[in-house]
């Protein structure tokens, strides 16, 4: 039985809350720098540069990609062969309210109507699962505002089929327009029930940009669904183009026999994921 003690949760998790608004990964540096040789428009190219040139000036002056730092979404699989010392969420708050603070981040979390910030970017969304081994895995993911807002759940007929989905995908991405700041990636949960479509989704921007799905089926989904964003023309931040997304990642599940549950969750081009094992 491995032992993992809070204190070391909370120092990884804050270190990764800020490398993670500061550091944009390389699979999706390479994702924008492949975008510009495919981008025709002459605005859409200069766009996809200034997103790299951003990246590499945040990288290099330690400040943040963008100044929405995002609500910390945190995805945790724990092995049932480790033992926490001490209480796993406060420990996983507190390396969120240590990292917001030390690493100058933007608050971003307030009550729903009075709106008042609660000053540390807490709480924060935990999403765990119980898995084979002896480590806990915790993927850090700051979640904007603007691309979170263009994000649609829909439960479908199960007549609509995949011309349904695919239908809804594409209408979600044009109507989102320049409002989550293309180009995007964007997260297809198809299957489970309400909420679980919408947890899938936002697991699929888990996986690295440009590799492929793990299975076989959805490969040539998401490379149609993709073809079909990237008809609409929205283009780099909504300016005309065809780049409007990077990719479509597709995570599925079977449902029920009444049900087509499908959730489309947006990621604006700052897809911000950091990955820690412990």
């Amino acid at each position: 039985m491995r032992e993992i003690r809070a204190e070391s949760i909370v120092n990884a998790v804050s270190d990764a809350a800020i490398r993670a608004n500061l550091e944009l990964g390389r699979d999706v540096m390479e994702a924008l720098e492949r975008a510009v040789g495919l981008e025709e428009s002459e605005v859409g190219r200069d766009i996809l540069k200034k997103l790299l040139e951003n990246a590499r000036i945040a990288r290099e002056e330690r400040i943040p990609i963008c100044q929405d730092t995002g609500v910390a979404v945190l995805f945790v699989e724990l092995g049932r062969e480790a033992r926490v010392i001490g209480d796993l969420y406060q420990a996983l708050e507190e390396g969120v309210r240590k990292g917001y603070e030390q690493g100058f981040l933007r608050k971003s979390v307030c009550d729903p109507f009075t709106r008042k910030n609660t000053g540390d970017n807490t709480p924060v969304i935990v999403h765990l699962s119980l898995v084979p081994g002896d480590r806990l895995r915790i993927w850090m993911v700051p979640k904007g505002g603007g691309s979170e807002n263009m994000s649609r759940l829909f439960m479908l007929p199960p007549s609509a089929g995949w011309a349904g989905v695919k239908e809804k995908v594409v209408q979600t991405v044009a109507e989102a327009g320049p409002n989550p700041c293309p180009p995007t990636i964007i997260g297809v949960g198809i299957g489970g029930d309400f909420e679980q479509s919408a947890i899938l989704a936002k697991k699929s921007l888990l996986r690295p940009l440009g590799s492929p799905n793990p299975d076989p089926r959805l490969v040539p989904m998401e490379e149609e669904l993709l073809t079909d964003v990237n008809r609409t023309g929205v283009g780099p931040q909504g300016l005309g183009g065809r780049v409007t997304s990077l990719a479509v990642h597709i995570l599925m599940m079977p449902c029920h026999i009444a049900s087509l549950p499908l959730a489309v969750n947006i990621q604006c081009h700052a897809s911000r994921h950091v990955e820690i094992v412990l």
